[in-house]
């Protein structure tokens, strides 16, 4: 090990024991505060200094800003008001105030000073100066679209994520901190202590962990957090994005959620195990008599992510990097089918433990880390509910791999793929009636607009490749 890295070590474990005093003073492992005066007071008696309100962008870019103490009281009953123009997705110039509502269940202790103030993080609700919902607020679309729960007898989605990301010794190049592999128990370098110091820090902020590994590239990295309602899980991968990144930052390091980095290893991803619930004790996925243990409600919730994940992949995948990370021998998942134990499929049924009903759930494989989880978990929901409620028919499970299939026999089996580029992933969502009755008319052109500038600028861009390649011409 050199002495950058013995440095980075030391600091790492310094910041980690940090944290530690720090939550130790606050007893904070975890608040549940649900009314506005039981924030006021922890507020008052812990002596926080800062209140980051926070909200994203329709690109799923984290926006936050704060306020003190003495604001936060009127802040909670009359909003704050801020420029909506500025912001990807929402208001034009001419019609630009908005208001920012702190969601009091949401109050959260950041595990560690802030430009050395105490501060405490609120997401925030975005409605219009009349106070009504803004229609363009990804939280307020997930909203929408799990109030349709309802229609069918249902009371919530668990979502159980596993964002993947690299670790780099700057922003400026992709030269990696270790050259381990998957579950890989000594990475030679900083990555494993960087991670274990983000699960303290997440279950430090009442965000609980599952697992937390090395993932199979190197200086690559997976931490999966335990299931969670929907709304609450979509707040929970925006802290857990936070946190990743602004670790790193503060212990010398670039962590990056990019779907493909390194052009030669697998890219990150982000499986997001579903379920939905009768009430806090049904899983209305599980069947005792079914083979897979599915009951027929879960088959079409799956029938319908598979007929319409070529509309919603602008949004579970939405960057011209997305299409690098979804070609075959990569691990991630192209073609569109099922099974239980094959994972070139799209949706993965894990296998049924008996005693485990309210475990039995599906994983999506495509989506990517870098998507924003309110609208990507509000177009899951509603494909998979639009099979439900068309009846659609899931079909037979796909167990060769899929990958080795030629093209003839792929059709023959009528397994289509993802759109293989961005462009055509546009094409998909643009055309499609459910996803612009998820997102709103606002939002799907205003995404479409600017999917469309970014596939633009990298058709211009020459690349170091075309220059190696062409310069012979």
């Amino acid at each position: 090990m050199n002495a950058k890295s013995t440095e980075l070590r030391a600091n790492v474990e310094q910041f980690r024991r940090e944290m530690e005093a720090y939550v130790s003073e606050f007893g904070t492992s975890g608040l549940s505060l649900g009314s506005a005066g039981e924030v006021l007071r922890f507020v008052k008696e812990h002596r926080i200094e800062s209140i980051r309100l926070w909200f994203v962008d329709i690109l799923g870019f984290l926006k936050s800003f704060s306020i003190t103490p003495a604001e936060l009281e009127g802040a909670i009953a009359e909003g704050m008001g801020f420029d909506g123009s500025s912001v990807e997705g929402y208001q034009r110039i001419n019609e630009s105030d908005m208001v920012a509502f702190p969601l009091p269940e949401t109050a959260q202790v950041i595990p560690f000073r802030i430009g050395g103030a105490r501060a405490l993080r609120m997401f925030a609700q975005i409605r219009n100066p009349d106070r009504s919902p803004y229609a363009n607020d990804p939280r307020f679309i997930l909203a929408g679209a799990l109030a349709r729960l309802g229609d069918h007898g249902l009371s919530h989605m668990n979502a159980g994520p596993e964002g993947e990301f690299f670790y780099f010794a700057s922003d400026q190049a992709t030269r990696v901190l270790d050259q381990a592999g998957y579950f890989d128990l000594n990475p030679v370098d900083l990555g494993d202590g960087l991670r274990e110091a983000t699960v303290f820090a997440l279950h430090a902020m009442g965000i609980p962990v599952e697992y937390s590994h090395h993932e199979v590239g190197p200086s690559q990295h997976e931490i999966d957090l335990k299931y969670a309602p929907a709304m609450r899980m979509a707040d929970s991968v925006m802290t857990y994005k936070w946190l990743v990144k602004e670790i790193a930052h503060r212990n010398g390091v670039h962590a990056t959620f990019m779907p493909k980095p390194l052009a030669t290893e697998n890219g990150s991803g982000m499986h997001t195990h579903l379920s939905l619930f009768r009430d806090a004790r049904t899983n209305a996925f599980f069947s005792a008599e079914d083979p897979f243990h599915l009951s027929p409600l879960a088959r079409a919730f799956m029938a319908g992510v598979l007929e319409h994940a070529r509309e919603i992949c602008l949004v579970t995948n939405q960057w011209y990097n997305s299409y690098k990370r979804l070609v075959p021998g990569f691990e991630a998942p192209v073609y569109i089918a099922w099974a239980q134990r094959n994972r070139s499929a799209l949706i993965r049924v894990p296998v049924y433990k008996p005693g485990k009903e309210l475990a039995t759930r599906i994983e999506l494989r495509f989506p990517d880390a870098a998507c924003n989880p309110y609208l990507a978990f509000a177009v899951m929901l509603a494909a998979g509910l639009e099979g439900v409620s068309g009846g659609y028919r899931l079909p037979d499970e796909v167990t060769t791999d899929i990958y080795a299939l030629n093209p003839m026999e792929r059709e023959r089996q009528h397994i289509r793929s993802l759109p293989h580029s961005l462009y055509e992933a546009i094409g998909c969502a643009r055309e499609s009636v459910l996803v612009r009755r998820t997102l709103g008319e606002g939002v799907l052109g205003k995404l479409v607009e600017t999917k469309l500038g970014e596939v633009e600028s990298y058709r211009k861009t020459v690349t170091a490749k075309e220059i190696a390649e062409y310069m012979v011409l």
